[in-house]
């Protein structure tokens, strides 16, 4: 599989905190799941068509409340 291409007009994965260790995953402004790991978020955003993405470029996913590694906030 090829990396995904983005473009300065594609709007960033947001990743905000939820309650419980839960984070609310956001793909091009539109929510689309709740993620309890970063396997969760991968889940999410492959059914969103964002295969094989960097989830630490910051370009892509944009992460609010502590970076990939942090799942309690």
């Amino acid at each position: 599989m090829s990396k995904q291409s983005f473009d300065k007009q594609d709007p960033p994965v947001l990743v905000h905190p939820l309650m419980e260790g839960m984070r609310l995953v956001k793909v091009h402004g539109r929510a689309v799941g709740k993620a309890r790991s970063l396997e969760d978020l991968k889940k999410f955003m492959a059914q969103a068509g964002l295969r094989d993405v960097d989830v630490d470029n910051p370009a892509i996913v944009e992460w609010h409340g502590g970076g990939s590694g942090v799942w309690n906030v």
